[in-house]
């Protein structure tokens, strides 16, 4: 549905039964808004706007309740005109800076203390994506030899991030063939993002093949570009961090364990969920996703909140998944603040 343009009194009355719903899990009537929020008019001039809300997409009726519940729309109104700038408690500040700083320093590590911190303090699912190489610059590589026809790559990247790969080859490479490859690589390659690397390895190495014997090792590296030169992920496998799902059990969207069960279908396939996430990690700053704004259908009862943050000249993202019926101000203000923390404790 397209968004319509509403007034002032719409505008007041469509917030005040977001903050009432996101407050008590309840539909929002008239009489409740009159005795809750200074709305300045009376019951029946607040049912009747709520009925241009509800005529507009903005509300609807759940069952056979008199009260109204917002919908996709309203929420994507009330964070993108709405929505006051939030601010992080000093506790809570606190709170987060020792439970993520504290432990073991890998990246993985840290990114798990953060999920599981935006979990308990949100009340909502944190989620951590593992900053993309993809992005990193090549500082040097170096080619080793394990065996007869396979090699070790070595590749340094910016930041100080070491990788290893190998490279299986038809036969015996001489040793002045392999340093000769090695120059090259490092000549033509060095400086570049690997990215860069993967989608012009061909040109770059063109014509390059004149010392015997390395043209068939150059010729590998042609081929099979695409494979040593991608490396989605910096943290292994898993990819994903999750927090503690059991902050969500309690909410009332839990009651029936249906969306639990949608949801923990998602986050049990982490590659779905990483894909999900990396598509953010293109987006700077703060992103939000609403119910059926969410590419996924498993995820049209949530709203996914991420933030981007940053290891040097690398990215990934943090931040929760939770019902729609969420405080937003208070989530976005604390998943800023992490992606802010997370970035100065991994720089």
């Amino acid at each position: 549905m397209t968004p319509q343009e509403l007034d002032e009194r719409e505008r007041r009355v469509l917030e005040a039964v977001i903050q009432s719903y996101v407050e008590t899990a309840e539909p929002a009537g008239s009489r409740t808004l009159t005795r809750r929020f200074r709305l300045g008019v009376s019951p029946a001039t607040i049912r009747n706007t709520m009925s241009d809300l509800e005529a507009k997409g903005y509300l609807y009726h759940p069952h056979t309740s008199a009260g109204r519940v917002p919908t996709d729309l309203a929420y994507r109104l009330y964070v993108d005109s709405l929505m006051r700038p939030g601010r992080v408690r000093p506790r809570e500040a606190g709170r987060l800076a020792e439970q993520i700083a504290s432990g073991g320093n890998a990246i993985e590590a840290i990114l798990r203390r953060a999920a599981q911190s935006l979990s308990v303090v949100t009340q909502e699912l944190g989620v951590a994506l593992g900053p993309s190489l993809d992005g990193a610059i090549l500082d040097r590589l170096e080619l080793v030899r394990l065996s007869e026809e396979r090699l070790l790559l070595v590749l340094t990247l910016s930041g100080g991030a070491v990788r290893t790969i190998f490279v299986d080859v038809a036969g015996q490479i001489a040793d002045s063939a392999l340093a000769e490859v090695t120059r090259v690589l490092n000549e033509r390659l060095c400086g570049l993002a690997l990215h860069t690397i993967r989608s012009s390895l061909a040109v770059r190495l063109r014509d390059a093949g004149t010392h015997p014997g390395s043209h068939d090792l150059l010729n590998v590296f042609v081929q099979e570009g695409e494979t040593l030169f991608s490396m989605p992920i910096a943290i292994g496998d898993e990819q994903v961090v999750l927090g503690h799902a059991s902050t969500l059990a309690e909410q009332p969207e839990f009651a029936s364990g249906e969306s639990m069960r949608r949801l923990l279908a998602l986050t049990d396939t982490r590659a779905d969920l990483a894909t999900l996430l990396r598509r953010r990690a293109l987006t700077p700053g703060i992103s939000i996703t609403i119910g059926n704004e969410n590419a996924d259908p498993r995820l049209e009862d949530f709203t996914v909140v991420t933030a981007e943050y940053r290891v040097g000249a690398l990215s990934g993202v943090i931040g929760v998944i939770g019902p729609t019926r969420m405080p937003y101000e208070k989530v976005v203000a604390l998943v800023r603040h992490t992606s802010l923390l997370v970035s100065d404790i991994l720089h």
